[in-house]
């Protein structure tokens, strides 16, 4: 896989406008001190069986400090110019459906990854990098760390900013089994004082 950038009409537009749209440049993000994933080929196999992603879905998702799943939440992409303010609404909005914000952390431990699936090749666009901008500031809104940009296209899967990519899972491939990083399933709720008699009778 290879890392550039596709041509876009971004030097036609002043920078006023580039501004109001609130994007980040490959060295931007490159610079924000972004974690690296341990293993990102996991991450994006378990987020692509869970997610079945096309072009146009973006799946956000919270890794807690081991790089276990837990919580991820996807959509699609509204036919709109690529707008950062948009795109970090949207993330915000489906972070707080799916995992309680860590505002009262002095430090984040929890992780959020954005993987997009689009048409086009593994390159930089500017629809990207309105994602970046999205991605960290809807983790700042959130308390969480700002992790990986990924990529999946027809030809693969890419962590912009880093060079790591894969032929597989890609935008055509079928489903993978689950990766073994997912959290196991969450045990059942009990229902208080009566729960616990009925549990303490049972274990007689």
């Amino acid at each position: 896989m290879t890392f550039g950038f596709a041509p876009s009409s971004a030097a036609s537009l002043s920078s006023s406008a580039t501004s109001a749209n609130r994007m980040l440049e490959p060295a931007e993000w490159a610079a924000a001190g972004i974690p690296l994933l341990r293993n990102p080929r996991e991450v994006v196999s378990g987020l692509h069986s869970r997610h079945h992603p096309r072009p146009a879905t973006a799946i956000v998702a919270v890794l807690d400090p081991d790089e276990r799943l837990r919580a991820s939440a996807s959509f699609i992409r509204r036919p709109a110019p690529a707008d950062g303010w948009l795109f970090r609404n949207a993330l915000l909005a489906q972070l707080r459906r799916v995992i309680p914000h860590d505002l009262r952390r002095r430090t984040p431990v929890r992780t959020a990854v954005l993987l997009y699936c689009r048409e086009g090749d593994a390159r930089w666009t500017e629809e990207d990098g309105a994602w970046m901008w999205g991605l960290r500031d809807a983790c700042t809104l959130h308390g969480l760390r700002c992790g990986a940009y990924i990529t999946l296209t027809r030809d693969g899967w890419q962590v912009l900013g880093e060079g790591r990519g894969g032929r597989r899972p890609s935008a055509d491939s079928p489903p993978e089994p689950f990766a073994t990083s997912e959290a196991p399933p969450p045990p059942p709720r009990t229902g208080g004082a009566a729960s616990e008699v009925l549990r303490r009778a049972a274990a007689r």
